[in-house]
């Protein structure tokens, strides 16, 4: 059953009669009602797949996740292959493609950047409906001829990243990314609409120290956690070094080296 922040509603509905069966397996898989005047959020199926609409009259567009067309393509056709800092970041490096977890997938645009570039990644995320996204994303992409194949480098994983980590079963990821939801005061933070829909969803993730205890114990190489610029390191150790952008910034806590 989904459980939303600020006890806002939800619903499942079809955009169309010819994706009312579909909306009700998802009804059924998310524990969310077809009918409900109330709701502040509506998970809509229809042509182009999965997506969240928040309800209202001055809500933002729908959210979804699309890894063939849109921001995703135009990032993987120029967004600067391995200098990106994300790539230095994880440690992309001449015939060095770590394995990594992703531990906070959101929409999964990150774990897609890194999957482009060749690593193979693991991507959890705890809030059904996000998961939802990124799944039906994922299904819809393995279709393409060119994505296709880098979506087989991305296996989702639900539930809670800290108890998973915990509980890791086999070989642990070479390196554990970490972006977790930050307690923005900025109203500037809420014009993005997919912040705007996230924020009643998801929250804040106020046990981000406890997510990098658990990322620190089982990474075997290290652990990345991207942040906001001016955003205060995460309580616990201190990161050996951070490479800084124009808005974020990513915090690198070394094991040990990655090798070739």
């Amino acid at each position: 059953m989904v459980e939303l922040e600020q006890g806002m509603g939800i619903r499942v509905e079809a955009l169309s009669a010819e994706f009312q069966a579909q909306a009700q397996v998802w009804a059924e898989r998310l524990g969310v009602p077809l009918v409900d005047d109330e709701a502040g959020f509506a998970v809509q199926v229809g042509p182009d797949g999965l997506q969240i609409q928040q309800l209202g009259p001055q809500a933002p567009g729908p959210v979804r996740v699309d890894f063939v067309e849109g921001q995703a393509a135009h990032r993987r056709l120029y967004g600067g292959g391995n200098g990106q800092m994300i790539a230095k970041a994880v440690g992309i490096a001449q015939g060095v493609r770590p394995q990594v977890l992703d531990a906070t997938a959101g929409l999964g645009k990150d774990a897609f950047v890194l999957a482009s570039l060749g690593c193979q990644m693991t991507l959890i995320e705890r809030q059904p409906l996000i998961a939802a996204l990124l799944e039906d994303g994922l299904a819809r992409a393995r279709g393409d001829d060119e994505v296709g194949a880098i979506v087989e480098r991305m296996h989702l994983l639900t539930g809670n990243a800290i108890e998973r980590m915990r509980a890791w079963e086999g070989e642990p990821p070479q390196v554990i990314y970490l972006d977790p939801m930050f307690p923005h005061r900025d109203k500037s933070a809420l014009v993005k609409k997919e912040m705007r829909v996230f924020r009643p969803l998801v929250g804040d993730d106020l046990d981000a120290p406890a997510l990098l205890e658990a990322a620190l114990a089982l990474a075997s190489h290290r652990v990345v956690v991207k942040r906001p610029r001016k955003a205060p390191i995460i309580d616990g150790p201190k990161p050996s070094h951070s490479l800084e952008g124009k808005s974020s910034r990513y915090d690198i806590y070394p094991k040990k080296a990655l090798k070739a």
